[in-house]
């Protein structure tokens, strides 16, 4: 099919927020190259908050696969719901079968996805995921299905926050006793997955680090599920970081990001979405490997890890070490973070590396 016909096209991502936000460049990528296109995106109730002023998105459909589209009679509801769209194409970088089935029951005319997807046999197309490459690169590649490359499209990430939204986050972050124009330094202690954590007293430590060389504020994020964590931080390093899990919507999460000079998170969401605010990110991988292509897409993002044997123990690491000795998250010290966050709090980043490739990390083994 030559999408320069295309009059609707969907695309499907219902993974979690952070695949969500390394499809846009594949969503913007479209929108470039085929500008008439109407683009609708079928997408997590989370990533809807996130992605509502998207320039490159004319309709964003929820699928709501944990609560009312859930189960069999759940898909084929939304199944009918997306058949009277009258979509022309729909392009699927998430491999699931049960996203297979969705976009077959809606019947899509011309359907595209990976041919490692559990159902790849209803697409009319199938490209192949390289599992070597980023996750980034993986999405764009179902665009080779029409002789596009990834590496002939445009691989950033757009993220947009809307004006209202930053005076917003800009009122909540004074009133938690921030100054204007104070350095700010984020740090995102959470994830899903329990192992995925870097210990609460080696992110207490790199505050004071950091804090003993700057006069800087310290942000602390997380959604509801993270104030605990947040909290046993304070208690480690007082009021030096101010708790804004649970404060912020994932709407106004961007443009809270945005404030920070540096960003010191966990594989997880936040961090794409730090990237995608071309926000200096220090990205701690414990459970998890780069290898597995969900790195920071940045060359100003450095990616600490322990070289273990036993890493990863899962694509998304677990609920609990395997081994019991959780040495992928003990063996990282402190120390270790609070250099490479130095980097970008004194702006001595090596330019140099930044020109010459400027989708990867420093990767460094500790």
């Amino acid at each position: 099919m030559d999408p320069r016909t295309w009059k609707k096209v969907l695309v499907l991502q219902t993974s979690f927020l952070g695949d969500t936000v390394l499809s846009l460049s594949l969503v913007s990528e479209i929108k470039r190259r085929f500008p008439k296109t109407n683009l609708s995106l079928l997408c997590s109730p989370s990533a809807r908050d996130l992605l509502e002023s998207h320039p490159d998105i004319d309709e964003i459909i929820v699928d709501e696969k944990k609560g009312v589209d859930q189960g069999w009679r759940g898909l084929w509801r939304k199944a009918r719901s997306l058949r009277r769209m009258g979509f022309n194409a729909a392009l699927s970088p998430h491999k699931s079968l049960r996203s297979a089935l969705l976009l077959f029951f809606a019947a899509i005319p011309y359907r595209v996805g990976f041919k490692q997807s559990k159902g790849w046999f209803l697409f009319h197309q199938r490209v192949n995921r390289d599992s070597t490459r980023h996750d980034v690169e993986r999405n764009l590649s179902v665009l080779e299905a029409f002789g596009i490359k990834p590496e002939d499209c445009g691989r950033d990430q757009t993220l947009p926050v809307s004006d209202s939204t930053r005076q917003t986050v800009d009122r909540l972050v004074r009133s938690l006793g921030v100054s204007p124009g104070k350095v700010i330094v984020g740090v995102n202690a959470g994830s899903v997955w329990v192992t995925k954590r870097w210990a609460v007293e080696g992110f207490a430590r790199v505050i004071d680090l950091i804090r003993q060389k700057h006069d800087c504020d310290v942000l602390l994020f997380g959604g509801p599920e993270d104030v605990e964590i947040n909290s046993r931080i304070q208690g480690l390093c007082g009021t030096a970081a101010m708790n804004l899990a649970g404060k912020l919507s994932l709407r106004e999460l961007p443009a809270a990001v945005s404030l920070c000079k540096v960003f010191i998170t966990n594989d997880s969401g936040p961090m794409h979405v730090a990237v995608a605010r071309g926000v200096p990110t220090v990205a701690i991988f414990c459970a998890t490997t780069p290898s597995l292509g969900f790195y920071p897409y940045s060359s100003r993002a450095v990616v600490l890890e322990k070289n273990l044997a036993c890493r990863p123990c899962s694509s998304h690491g677990g609920r609990r070490c395997p081994l019991g000795t959780e040495d992928c998250i003990r063996l990282i010290q402190p120390e270790q973070v609070a250099k490479a966050a130095e980097k970008f709090l004194t702006g001595q980043e090596d330019t140099k590396r930044i020109r010459g490739n400027r989708y990867e990390p420093e990767f460094v083994a500790v």
